[in-house]
């Protein structure tokens, strides 16, 4: 940061800035936690030589914020793959269960997002796919931010909902399901693609966007012949700024591929392929005829399913990473 051409470029300086905050606030956080344990201990011996209920009161309440401060400092402990810290693309897909299932890749769209904001972290949406009825076919969006992809990396796999369907007549139960998938943006790779495995359409987007957006033929789809991959990207009125980023996607998405084929157990980065139906899910959103959310890797649980849908999902984040570790 001393150097004179440290802001020249910009998009790599403000990342320097965010993980140096990111370092003092670790560090803060460590000399603080130190500071409250060696002060309680302090406190403890006293204690010893002459009891006192109030002090004893006082240190007792203190032991859910020292709980938490552990927590948190482990939790940053273990962020510390080789992708960890990188930006992610975040890919919504719903499953079986049609409208009910388009519905539900709509919440999972609202939780995460949600989820990033309370992070500080910034979204920037490469594709929208709106349902025929309602929800969504399909949501692409880059999450960056510091660790975006090591805590995210948690979340790929399939996630399952039961509930009262609002779309039944009859208010019958239905259970649904929606893929989740986390790729990380490979900052110091450039994967090179032949131009001759890709084919590029180019058509008018739908969905939001705008009036701009949907009155030109700007929404751009890649598909990469080899490998099926189908990377789209209708975000922005321009269609070679549309093109740049569908082509960004995709360079990661064939560079996670290839790192897989390298090794079989890259477990930071590869998940288990599953089918988006009944027996593969990761977790399970009850919100009847109970309310609960369990995670089915670490068992963790909890049975305030409105909060979790609204971007309270450290919990799992962090038994998961904890489990990873284990």
């Amino acid at each position: 940061m001393q150097k004179s051409d440290f802001w020249n470029d910009k998009s790599n300086s403000e990342k320097i800035v965010t993980e140096l905050n990111e370092i003092k606030k670790g560090l803060n956080d460590v000399e603080n936690l130190k500071n409250k344990i060696e002060t309680s201990l302090e406190f403890i011996e006293l204690l010893k030589l002459e009891p006192n209920i109030e002090l004893q009161e006082e240190l007792e309440k203190e032991i859910p914020s020292l709980d938490k401060l552990i927590s948190d400092v482990e939790i940053s402990l273990l962020l510390n793959g080789p992708y960890d810290k990188c930006d992610c693309i975040l890919d919504i897909h719903p499953g079986a269960g049609g409208t009910e299932s388009c519905d539900w890749a709509l919440m999972l769209y609202r939780m995460y997002t949600r989820w990033a904001i309370n992070k500080n972290y910034k979204i920037e949406v490469v594709d929208y796919q709106d349902g025929d009825e309602a929800g969504i076919k399909s949501a692409s969006m880059i999450i960056k931010g510091l660790n975006a992809y090591g805590y995210l990396k948690c979340e790929k796999g399939v996630h399952r909902l039961i509930r009262i369907s609002p779309f039944d007549s009859n208010k019958r139960r239905h259970t649904s399901f929606t893929s989740v998938d986390i790729t990380p943006i490979y900052e110091n790779e450039d994967y090179k693609i032949n131009d001759n495995d890709i084919r590029i359409d180019i058509y008018r987007a739908s969905g939001h966007g705008g009036q701009g957006v949907n009155t030109t033929d700007s929404a751009v789809r890649i598909t990469h012949i080899p490998t099926k991959i189908v990377v789209t990207c209708q975000n922005e009125r321009s269609q070679i700024r549309n093109k740049e980023t569908a082509l960004k996607v995709l360079k990661n998405k064939l560079y996670k591929l290839e790192l897989e084929k390298r090794e079989k157990e890259l477990s930071n980065i590869k998940g288990e392929n599953m089918d988006i139906n009944f027996g593969s899910q990761i977790r399970t959103y009850t919100l009847n005829p109970y309310s609960l959310v369990k995670d089915h890797r670490t068992n963790t649980e909890n049975i305030n399913p409105t909060k979790v849908l609204d971007g309270d999902i450290d919990l799992f984040i962090n038994e998961c990473l904890k489990r990873d570790v284990k």
